[in-house]
């Protein structure tokens, strides 16, 4: 460990984990977004590598950051005199790839990376390769954004928790482990050891930690979680095995701040509202007196619609998005005309992107903007990027959501986050406001959300309030936010 030479220098917080955990069979790495959790992980690999622990590793995140592993964290931090492969899951039955796949098998000596999209852990293919990689590795395993294996009842939970005894030694990174309440930390911490946390089931994890009551439905029983206790003891028990770092507490970087900007809607918009609501409310009232129980995909598919509507759009039964009268665009070029520097736009829905791309075309030349979401190709999702970071280029504007978006890119370049809307994903609020405030910026970073008053749209912000201070105190973390208040 002493002789270890980096290949990029340590920031004191990351050498103090590193040094304290390096031999460890299993540990969590839940350093907030910016903090330098990969460079951890890669130097750990490289040190055991280099005492002959492990012979290779598999690094498994979502779909839009694992490629970032391939072509960004290992190329970067990885010593240059260790020899190494990397591998990239592809499922497509190429030449090309069953090479690739019978190369990740081989016993060579090489350090070998097999780097696969948590998505593969849903299917048959996916989680066989992965467990005869680790069947014939020494391996260590690790879980980057670990809340995607948050859910128990997931496939894809079930079959990374199943192979994970076969490694070596265990990893789950991740800033915010807490998304939606402090269940989401049981099969995350099933992950590095069964035993972490004490209880053999997630059912007796929930008994301890959650405060439930006993509900009827259609003729059926079940507990209804309504809120959670102990959770003093439960960050005490998390302290045991993981490392939590956040950036005002290890990096020198410039404030944020938040800023509501308030519209009204539109009679037209109002009107639409109201009527969509009645109906929405009526319809909800059918089904419960039919079935005796409303389902939470009723509940979510109105609310939809309504933030929707409030977005300044709605869809009709063809499935057709018209336009509505609104003030958000209006007030999002208001925004803009008063910014300097670069920006970065946040919308929930492919639509508004559209309108929002058109319109700032309109106003500010083609070349001003461009966009990362679905839509986007992988060349030009590459070009904005290089060209948005780039502050001589005349790419000022970069418009995308925060599901593609807001994981493993670098856009420190803006120097204002503006959300023209938001959606209930705690963790993508706060992947996406990371993707500016991390190491690199050197302003200060200003969020402004555009909230349309006396709408759902103010009720997502309370859900996030909510599921924030719930992670707050799982970590034993002051985490209240100027921007949701």
């Amino acid at each position: 460990m002493l002789n270890f030479v980096y290949k990029t220098k340590p920031y004191k917080h990351q050498k103090t984990i590193l040094e304290d955990t390096w031999s460890l069979k299993e540990h969590a790495l839940f350093l907030e977004m910016g903090c330098g959790k990969s460079k951890i992980l890669l130097d750990n690999i490289a040190i055991l590598y280099g005492l002959g622990k492990i012979d290779s590793a598999l690094i498994v995140a979502p779909k839009g950051v694992y490629d970032n592993w391939v072509i960004g964290e290992i190329p970067l931090h990885l010593p240059d005199y260790i020899s190494h492969q990397t591998i990239k899951w592809s499922p497509l039955e190429t030449k090309k790839n069953q090479k690739y796949r019978e190369q990740a098998l081989k016993q060579t000596f090489d350090l070998t990376f097999l780097i696969m999209n948590v998505e593969a852990f849903s299917t048959r293919k996916g989680t066989k390769f992965a467990f005869d990689f680790l069947f014939h590795k020494k391996a260590m395993f690790a879980v980057d954004e670990s809340t995607t294996i948050k859910s128990p009842k997931a496939n894809r939970t079930k079959n990374i928790v199943r192979l994970s005894k076969y490694a070596e030694y265990r990893r789950i990174l991740t800033g915010a482990p807490v998304t939606r309440s402090p269940l989401d930390l049981y099969t995350q911490c099933e992950f590095l050891d069964p035993e972490l946390l004490g209880y053999s089931s997630y059912y007796s994890f929930r008994t301890r930690y959650a405060e439930m009551v006993n509900r009827t439905s259609g003729g059926r029983s079940f507990k209804q979680v309504i809120g959670y206790k102990r959770l003093d003891e439960l960050n005490e028990l998390l302290k045991s095995f993981s490392s939590r770092v956040l950036k005002k507490d290890c990096l020198d970087l410039p404030d944020k701040v938040y800023i509501t900007r308030k519209i009204e809607m539109t009679p037209e918009q109002k009107k639409t509202y109201n009527e969509i609501k009645k109906y929405a409310l009526s319809d909800l009232y059918n089904e419960q007196k039919e079935r005796q129980q409303v389902s939470v995909t009723s509940v979510l598919t109105k609310l939809l619609r309504l933030h929707q509507i409030s977005c300044g759009f709605t869809t009709v039964d063809s499935k057709e998005n018209i336009a509505l009268k609104s003030r958000r665009l209006e007030e999002l070029m208001n925004v803009l005309e008063e910014i300097e520097g670069k920006a970065i736009i946040w919308a929930n829905y492919r639509y508004d992107i559209k309108r929002i791309v058109e319109t700032i075309q309109e106003t500010y030349g083609t070349n001003a903007v461009g966009s990362y979401y679905g839509d986007t190709s992988d060349i030009n999702r590459a070009l904005y990027l290089k060209q948005f970071q780039d502050l001589k280029s005349p790419l000022r504007f970069l418009v995308g959501n925060t599901q593609t978006g807001g994981y493993g890119i670098n856009l420190t370049a803006a120097s204002t986050v503006i959300y023209y809307s938001n959606n209930f994903d705690l963790e993508k609020r706060l992947q996406s406001e990371d993707r500016a405030h991390r190491i690199g910026q050197v302003n200060k970073v200003t969020y402004i959300d555009i909230v349309c008053k006396d709408t759902v749209d103010e009720k997502i912000v309370r859900s996030l309030l909510a599921k924030q201070n719930i992670a707050a105190q799982v970590l034993g973390e002051d985490a209240w936010k100027d921007w949701i208040k």
